[in-house]
This record gives structure tokens, C-alpha cells and sequence, in this order.
């Protein structure tokens, strides 16, 4: 008996695909390490330096995904145009991000005023909480529920941190080994689900005859 589905649960699965490439992951990732490096360069660079030195990483990082996605992924598994419903809830969903990020902004602002005025433990509370607001209104948005879990793992990366610098003296708040192991977990992810793609869908037959023709 064929299943019938709605034109939205269609475009849903269909949005889902999107992030099933194993890139958003290793994106996340490679921005949760830089809390786990940048506390090692501020030594050398100083606290707005060691963080500012990932911005052109960053933006190399975000086109190698573009074209990545562009000549590796959409060959593969096609490209899909989404009606004015996706639409609005993407805006919606960028809205409350960038409203979050501000806010992230002004408590790390925040904790840098009052620094040695309020405790590791307080400073790592706001940070974690801000964390798990952000992942999990990412996930709603995007359906995509690992980010859940990724959330989860952020958030409780400062708190663990700050209890391996209070108890065991780890250096750094415990940043290197709490945030390290997270992203190395968010990239491990990624890297296995795009090998997974790479594998399960291969480029179809006639664009490498259309490749080889081009060539020729």
C-alpha cells in the first residue's frame, strides 16, 4: 500500500536531507574547538587576538563548504527549492539567532567587566545556558535532533571545565579538554556522515559522461 504524505511533511524529509551531509557538523565543530585552542594562544596573542585569529579560518572553512556542497553534494542528491512556509520559519529561525548571539555577546561582555567579581561557576552558568538555548532552537528549526545531544555535550563543557580547574588545577578552566573532546566528537560525526553520502549516493552516470566529455 503506497503511504501518502503531505506537501509540507514532503518538503520537510526533504529539507532534513539537507543536513545529512555531515558539513553543518564539522562547521559546529571547528567553532567549539576554538574554545578549546584559543585559551592557549591568549598566552602569546592576548584575549582578543587569540579569538580573532580563527576569523579568516572561519571564512575559508564556510566556502570550502559552499563548494563542497555546490560540485559534491547537490550532484549527488539534487537540489530542492522550498515553498514561502520553509521560507518565513528560516527567517524566523535567523531572527532568533542573531537575537541570541547578541545577547551572547553582552554576557561575555558582562563577564569581562565583573571578572573576579562573580565566580568561574556563575560565568560558565551563563555561558552553558546560552549554549543549550541556541542548539536547541537550532534544532527545532532545522530538524535536525543530533543537535540536541551537541547542545547538550556545549553546554556541559564549561561546567566540566570549571570543575577539572577547581578540583584537579587543569589549566585554562579546563577549556583545552572539555570543548576539545566535544568538537572532536561534533567532527568525527560529520566526517563519518559525509563519507556515509559520498558512499550511498554516487554521481550519477550521466554527469561523469558529462564530465568526461568536457574533459575531452
Amino acid at each position: 500500500m503506497v503511504q501518502k504524505i503531505s506537501l509540507k511533511e514532503a518538503e520537510r524529509r526533504a529539507f532534513a536531507v539537507n543536513f545529512q551531509d555531515g558539513l553543518l557538523d564539522i562547521f559546529i565543530g571547528c567553532v567549539v574547538l576554538e574554545f578549546a585552542v584559543a585559551p592557549l594562544l591568549s598566552r602569546y596573542l592576548g584575549d582578543f587576538l587569540s579569538v580573532a585569529v580563527f576569523l579568516p579560518f572561519f571564512g575559508l572553512l564556510f566556502l570550502a563548504i559552499r563548494w563542497l556542497r555546490q560540485h559534491v553534494i547537490i550532484p549527488r542528491v539534487g537540489r530542492v527549492e522550498y515553498g514561502a512556509w520553509r521560507k518565513v520559519r528560516l527567517m524566523r529561525f535567523n531572527l532568533m539567532m542573531f537575537v541570541l548571539l547578541v545577547l551572547a555577546l553582552f554576557l561575555g561582555a558582562l563577564s569581562t567587566v565583573d571578572f573576579g567579581l562573580v565566580t568561574g561557576w556563575m560565568v560558565a552558568a551563563r555561558f552553558s545556558l546560552v549554549v543549550l538555548v541556541l542548539f536547541g532552537i537550532s534544532s527545532y528549526f532545522l530538524n535536525v535532533p543530533r543537535l540536541y545531544v551537541y547542545g547538550v555535550l556545549a553546554a556541559l563543557s564549561p561546567m566540566a571545565g570549571e570543575w577539572l580547574y577547581v578540583n584537579l588545577k587543569v589549566p585554562h578552566h579546563g577549556f583545552p579538554v572539555t570543548f576539545g573532546l566535544t568538537s572532536g566528537i561534533m567532527i568525527a560525526t560529520g566526517v563519518g556522515l559525509f563519507v556515509r553520502l559520498l558512499r550511498q549516493h554516487p554521481v550519477p552516470a550521466e554527469n561523469n559522461a558529462a564530465s568526461e566529455m568536457a574533459a575531452e
